[in-house]
């Protein structure tokens, strides 16, 4: 499959097959990710893969978090959702930046302006990760979800350091059409 095929098929998979994925393919999918580019070669990323029976832990830590933003601040969105679509995925892997600082601690312009950068690196490893996963035949979700159970999933996965997001992957058990677009001229202005 070649890498426009590979955009034009990709799909959010929001369900998926039981079925394990070999180390193999997983290290495969890993190894797209760090091909990423990234601004000064920093290659600001870390992956945490969790699996097997770690999983139903990982989403125990997570629906604690989402509980208690919701009690904090009522709106949680849609992450209970992605918490029972970690729960059925085979494989999430937990991408930080670990040059980064957690998003309510103080950081100066520079630093702000660094994560920057750093962020739209990660960016381009998990979409290298998601391409490689269609490639392969694997269905892949970018879950940003996260955020609502932050603190704990760091403190869980003993990473002091700013989590990006997850990407959940596993086979595909829908195909679901390509969501609607933006025309090309709604968001491209030429000079």
């Amino acid at each position: 499959m070649d890498v426009i095929q590979a955009i034009n098929n990709r799909r959010s998979i929001r369900r998926f097959k039981s079925d394990k994925l070999s180390s193999d393919v997983i290290r495969s999918i890993l190894e797209a990710g760090i091909k990423a580019p990234s601004g000064k070669n920093k290659q600001p990323w870390e992956f945490v893969v969790v699996t097997g029976d770690k999983r139903f832990e990982m989403v125990k830590v997570m629906r604690e978090g989402i509980q208690a933003a919701k009690a904090q601040r009522g709106n949680v969105g849609s992450a209970e959702h992605s918490a029972n679509i970690m729960e059925k995925a085979p494989i999430t892997i937990f991408i930080f930046n670990p040059y980064g600082t957690h998003p309510y601690q103080k950081k100066t312009v520079e630093q702000k302006f660094a994560e920057i950068v750093d962020v739209q690196s990660v960016g381009a490893a998990i979409q290298n990760m998601i391409l490689a996963a269609e490639s392969l035949g694997l269905g892949s979700l970018w879950i940003c979800d996260v955020f609502c159970a932050y603190e704990e999933l760091c403190k869980w996965l003993k990473k002091d350091c700013q989590m990006v997001a997850a990407l959940a992957l596993g086979y595909k058990d829908e195909n679901p059409p390509m969501r609607s677009r933006k025309n090309i001229d709604e968001v491209t202005e030429w000079i």
